[in-house]
């Protein structure tokens, strides 16, 4: 637990991972606190120094000496960034705090390098069955009898608004715990809240984003739940419509809080999106800092090489956070023929010399010669990644050594199951190098025919001549010797 000051106003955090690196300022929605954004802690401390904020009026924060407004809290969060950060941030918005993003990401587009939105909240209009049960309860508790009216109905007929409030932001099918759920409700009914829960009900609705989505710049992807009933898709059709630029995510079993009903996709999603190294399984395996040097020098590299062409730097950073570097000294073998690891790889540096048998392609060599030197930013071994069949070539460093950074099959089918965009572009990218190659071994074999060709007319002709019959000597005919009479 961390405490602030900023402009004059106390801001409480919760705070995880190195405080040396790239800060990630998680920001909660309506009638939560930090704890909203605990699910994403352990992920996105791997690789960032995540501050998880109590908004003024909620969690331990106290709340602003004015009417809640959107940009009011959208400039605290700004002033925050600019006290505790020495570049740009990562943000990850949920509900309110999407749309508490998206407003700084406008004003401000030099602080926020990338941003997380789960359910954001675009038009400010909430689904009717909020607006319908859950509104008037709003409005109620903007003033002090209301909260007490409300708070004695609470009691009375105990769990109303949980009876209420349960359908509206959970699927049914949810993976919750128990005991998520009591904290989460604890926060949306903190009886000291009421006033700030009403001030941000009507704030939202008075900062609908929709005409501006196409003026942010910021790489965004947003984190639907299928079943959300309190920030309806509707938003989410908004964003297609006005933010085509953002990756929209769609996730079935989940409501307004995916990350807790559907935390491993979740987390996929968004460990494909920030570049976190590891998948999966190992989502909280501690990554240490040479490790994410080693994902931002990758990532610039893959601009100049093919399996990089025509991907953004976002996209690039993926990518290279799913690939693994190894370092080789002069003339090692990098694989061996008849080795079925179904990786393939990437010359970073130095070059890497492809041995195999010419005289039969496509088998275990037998008398191997070196057919080609693959230089930085060339791939090879793709084919056998894809179709799963033994190498056929020896892969050996050059004379300079080798830095090659490898990608398994295992990998590219989580990336593409994740991310199909940077999916179908990866393996565009790898057919496109596998038909330049293609194309310049049809070119090898069609200059080897034509030289074959050309030997070979080149030795009947000189056949021709040796077999040609020679002029006869003087004073003979063809057909025999003449006889002088």
């Amino acid at each position: 637990m961390a405490i602030y000051k900023v402009s004059g106003q106390e801001i409480h955090t919760v705070e995880a991972g190195s405080p040396n690196r790239q800060k990630a300022i998680l920001i909660h929605g309506w009638s939560s606190s930090s704890y909203a954004m605990d699910p994403l802690m352990d992920l996105l401390s791997q690789r960032f120094a995540c501050v998880a904020v109590d908004l003024p009026g909620y969690g331990k924060s106290p709340p602003l000496s004015k009417r809640v407004k959107i940009p009011d809290y959208a400039e605290l969060i700004a002033d925050l960034i600019e006290q505790i950060s020495d570049g740009p941030v990562v943000l990850v918005g949920h509900s309110m705090g999407g749309m508490i993003s998206i407003t700084l990401s406008l004003r401000h587009s030099a602080l926020v390098e990338r941003m997380v939105l789960l359910s954001p909240t675009i038009t400010g209009r909430l689904s009717t069955m909020i607006n319908s049960l859950i509104a008037p309860i709003s409005v109620m508790e903007r003033v002090s009898f209301g909260q007490f009216l409300v708070s004695a109905v609470e009691n009375a007929y105990i769990g109303l608004t949980d009876r209420l409030m349960r359908p509206v932001s959970f699927a049914d099918r949810t993976e919750i715990t128990e005991e998520q759920y009591a904290r989460l409700r604890a926060d949306a009914r903190r009886p000291d809240g009421g006033r700030v829960r009403a001030e941000c009900f009507f704030a939202m609705r008075d900062n609908d984003l929709t005409n501006q989505l196409s003026q942010v710049e910021t790489p965004t992807m947003c984190i639907w739940g299928a079943e959300d009933n309190t920030v309806p898709l509707r938003d989410a059709g908004v964003v297609a419509d006005f933010w085509p630029s953002a990756e929209l995510r769609i996730i079935p079993n989940a409501g307004h809080w995916p990350h807790f009903e559907e935390p491993a996709t979740t987390k996929r999603l968004i460990s494909s999106f920030l570049g976190l190294p590891l998948l999966s399984d190992k989502l909280h395996a501690p990554v240490g800092d040479g490790e994410l040097v080693q994902v931002q020098e990758s990532a610039q590299f893959l601009a100049h090489s093919g399996i990089g062409t025509g991907l953004s730097l976002a996209q690039r950073t993926r990518l290279a956070a799913q690939l693994r570097q190894h370092v080789h000294p002069p003339y090692r073998s990098i694989i061996q023929p008849d080795h079925d690891d179904q990786e393939m790889y990437i010359v970073k540096a130095g070059t890497v010399e492809v041995w195999s048998d010419p005289e039969s392609p496509g088998e275990l060599p037998k008398q191997p010669q070196r057919v080609a030197s693959l230089k930085p930013g060339e791939m090879t071994g793709e084919l056998a990644m894809i179709d799963q069949g033994l190498r056929t070539a020896d892969l050996i460093s050059g004379p300079e050594g080798a830095v090659v950074l490898s990608l398994s099959r295992e990998r590219l089918l989580a990336l593409m199951e994740d991310d199909p965009d940077l999916g179908s572009m990866l393996l565009w990218n790898i057919a496109q190098a596998m038909s330049q190659r293609v194309r310049f071994i049809l070119w090898q074999l069609q200059r080897a025919n034509m030289r074959a060709r050309a030997e070979q007319r080149l030795w009947e002709e000189d056949r021709a001549r040796q077999f040609q019959p020679k002029d006869p000597p003087a004073g003979q005919s063809q057909d025999g010797p003449r006889i002088l009479t």
